[in-house]
């Protein structure tokens, strides 16, 4: 499993990717997130599912990037899809054979020359997507249910750059203390609107040990802080101490 988050706002994107990967009671670490970047061209592809579709596809990907160019995103999105396809007539068969299932979702981001604005895209194995934009401001794959909870109250097209890498890291931290196959090192990719830039950088545990406590803490006091008064009519219910005794 693994926990991949793609964010688009109206400033540009956001993308964290953790490294575990998880085989049997084998665990190691291994990026999982490519980027490729020239001018007028910066696009992010983050995967999870088996990784030696993940590695093959990618290797088809980038000879196609030697040989042809894309001035659109979508149509870059497209060639990877169709890499991630021929990847299952070539593997499918052996691998569901050995009793595993072709699957590989891929999140791709970026912009390319001709594109208005930066993008965000969401590929299934099947090779078809969509597109992330307005009422969708973001999408995770892999191990995805514990971290949405304060992406969808916090996130929006409007929000800045640093709310949604703030609220991503929360995201991804929630899911890293109820999941034992997501946790650090984690990569984070930015992409500022029409730069034609990405940045990326790498924390470990212990460079934001500080602030998953610090929210550990601000969630405590919240707790605390919120109202009880609408606890009283159901509370009032319960017997009385003096009426049990005798």
């Amino acid at each position: 499993m693994t926990y991949c988050l793609g964010i688009k706002v109206k400033e540009g994107l956001v993308a964290i990717a953790d490294t575990r990967i998880t085989s049997g009671t084998e665990t190691t670490n291994k990026k999982k997130v490519t980027i490729e970047q020239r001018d007028g061209f910066s696009l992010f592809i983050m995967t999870s599912g088996l990784r030696s579709v993940r590695d093959k596809a990618m290797v088809y990907f980038n000879e196609l990037l030697d040989t042809q160019e894309f001035n659109k995103l979508y149509k870059a999105v497209n060639a990877f899809g169709e890499q991630v396809k021929r990847a299952a007539l070539e593997d499918g068969a052996a691998l569901e054979k050995a009793g595993f299932k072709f699957d590989l979702n891929t999140i791709i981001g970026g912009q390319l020359k001709d594109d208005a604005e930066h993008k965000l895209y969401l590929l299934y194995p099947e090779g078809n997507w969509v597109e992330l934009g307005q009422g969708a401001p973001y999408v995770v794959i892999g191990n995805s249910g514990h971290g949405k909870a304060i992406l969808n109250r916090v996130l929006s097209e409007s929000s800045s750059m640093r709310l949604a890498l703030k609220a991503g890291f929360l995201s991804f931290d929630s899911t890293r203390v109820s999941s034992n196959n997501v946790d650090y090192p984690i990569d984070v990719v930015l992409y500022k609107k029409d730069s034609y830039e990405l940045v990326e950088q790498r924390y470990e545990a212990r460079d934001l040990d500080a602030i998953s406590a610090q929210w550990d803490d601000e969630l405590k006091n919240a707790l605390i802080n919120v109202s009880e008064d609408w606890m009283n009519v159901a509370f009032d219910k319960l017997p009385s101490e003096n009426k049990n005794t005798p």
